[in-house]
């Protein structure tokens, strides 16, 4: 029987709230010009020389806001763990061990790699933990890796789960996690994304074609299928018709933007606007993210629901992420033994 590793790749997190940390992680990430993909030099000056000091410190705060909320631990971190050690147990008989590295700060892609040159392996898998492929996310992810993995002098067979947001497990429990909450409860549902740069979509088609001229709203297609926007409008699709809702219930946004020209709507907006329109209750879901994090936690729970009540409703519930549901673990099981 072959000898398998697989290994999950978070984004990554700060080794603590400290600013320092804090500094280090956002400078490997900010520096990553698939993150910010603008020339060499630019994007030196604009990280380092205007972004990161500047920034850090706030994100310190930020970070230590989510520290503390989740009992002095990064959720992100807890929540792969925990993923990795359920996936493990259902691998154990397989000749299969299963590793977690981040993309960025630790545990490091170059040491967890490193561990499993040394096993031997005959299969490697990578699995980046991105439902829908995005070139500053999955795309960099599988390329650190391929980086690191094409200097050994024996390469094992490599396989990689690209994207899976349509795998059933993943689907299923985000609609388990939204079953503890009454759906007629809520003036409106929000399906919040990652936001991107329109630039970094655009860069999928060939040619002259944008993404704008795609109906990425409306299908996935041969044109579209690893453009992030239309994999996030299916991954909305496949919820709600489970959930069984229409689409004057729902909006799907983009959240996180740095600039205006980013994917929209933009999801504070559409928070604020909804207060403005008399809701009092929304109901958000962030299906982008499979672990919750600074992004579902903080920037949904704490700094939406501020907006919205300063526009006169009355609360933002965010549903829970994946993180190590069982239907999810289910869901990655059968991503590797479609691999193996």
């Amino acid at each position: 029987m072959k000898k398998v590793g697989v290994l999950l790749i978070q984004l990554g997190t700060p080794d603590s709230p400290a600013t320092s940390d804090v500094r280090r992680y956002l400078s490997e990430f900010l520096n990553d010009p698939r993150v910010i993909d603008i020339p060499w030099l630019a994007r030196k000056i604009l990280v380092n020389g205007i972004i990161v000091p500047f920034r850090a410190p706030k994100s310190a705060k930020i970070y230590k806001e989510l520290w503390d909320m989740s009992g002095g631990i990064s959720p992100l971190m807890t929540h792969t763990e925990n993923v990795l050690k359920k996936l493990q147990d259902r691998l154990k008989n397989d000749h299969v061990t299963v590793e977690m590295a981040m993309r960025y700060q630790n545990p490091s892609l170059d040491s967890v790699l490193e561990k499993m040159r040394l096993a031997n392996y005959d299969q490697i898998i990578l699995l980046p933990l991105f439902p829908q492929f995005a070139s500053a996310s999955s795309g960099s992810a599988i390329e650190k890796a391929m980086n690191i993995i094409r200097k050994w002098w024996v390469i094992p067979e490599v396989s990689v789960v690209g994207q899976f947001y349509s795998n059933d497990g993943y689907i299923d429990s985000i609609i388990e996690r939204a079953k503890q909450f009454n759906l007629s409860d809520y003036d409106h549902i929000l399906f919040s994304y990652h936001g991107l740069p329109e630039r970094q979509v655009d860069k999928v088609y060939e040619g002259t074609d944008l993404c704008e001229d795609q109906p990425c709203d409306k299908e996935v297609n041969e044109k579209n299928k690893h453009c992030y926007k239309a994999t996030s409008f299916a991954t909305t699709r496949l919820i709600a018709e489970k959930l069984g809702i229409t689409e004057d219930q729902y909006t799907v946004c983009f959240q996180s933007r740095l600039d205006k020209k980013w994917l929209t709507p933009f999801s504070d907006q559409v928070v604020e606007d909804w207060a403005k329109k008399g809701a009092k209750k929304l109901l958000v879901f962030s299906p982008a993210f499979v672990a919750d994090c600074l992004e579902t936690l903080v920037e949904i729970g704490v700094e939406y629901q501020e907006i919205f009540e300063e526009k006169g409703g009355e609360k933002v519930q965010l549903v829970p992420s994946s993180n190590d549901h069982d239907r999810f673990i289910d869901g990655l099981e059968e991503l590797v033994r479609e691999k193996m």
